[in-house]
């Protein structure tokens, strides 16, 4: 199977080139991608725990799903397929924020991202794909900020910067 291919970009999110992902996460280089948080009518946010068998974060606590657009693909189609594939539902997905962000991880690779925030709202259960999502729940956002703060190694690094980017989105 072809390895999945990202969308390199510059700073204002125009396509500059495609490399495998695994390269583009070697040598850190400036991609398209998006990150899904759903809610429920509670308000409360979906998270998921990170499939045990993932080759970075594993058992990490993050947000809803997360992935990368595929040529041609655009935020919205990307983040309700990748949606389907993780937790085994769709639902509607408003593009909201965007912003950079960079993480390193400790096996080498980095996450260096022109990352998309989609919302959508969901009420029932998911449908989890083990390969990719162990466990999920659904957490109060107040609760969730003061979990990270207190226990920062349970979530993934990426997780962190948009939570917080997203967290000081929709108080304003």
């Amino acid at each position: 199977m072809k390895e999945e291919q990202v969308i390199l970009v510059n700073e204002n999110d125009e396509q500059i080139g495609l490399m495998p992902k695994m390269e583009a996460h070697e040598k850190a280089l400036l991609h398209r991608a998006f990150s899904v948080f759903v809610f429920n009518d509670r308000n409360e946010l979906m998270i998921q725990q990170r499939a045990m068998g993932k080759y970075h974060s594993p058992g990490l606590w993050t947000n809803t799903c997360c992935s990368h657009q595929r040529e041609g693909e655009s935020n919205i189609e990307a983040g309700k397929r990748r949606l389907q594939e993780e937790m085994g539902f769709t639902t509607d997905l408003k593009d909201t924020i965007s912003f950079i962000y960079k993480a390193p991880f400790d096996n080498g690779l980095t996450e260096h991202e022109f990352d998309h925030i989609l919302v959508g709202y969901y009420n029932e259960e998911p449908n989890l794909n083990p390969e990719e999502a162990h466990d999920y729940k659904w957490v109060d956002l107040e609760t969730l900020k003061e979990d990270m703060a207190k226990n920062p190694q349970r979530y993934t690094e990426w997780f962190k910067i948009i939570f917080d980017k997203y967290y000081k989105y929709i108080q304003q």
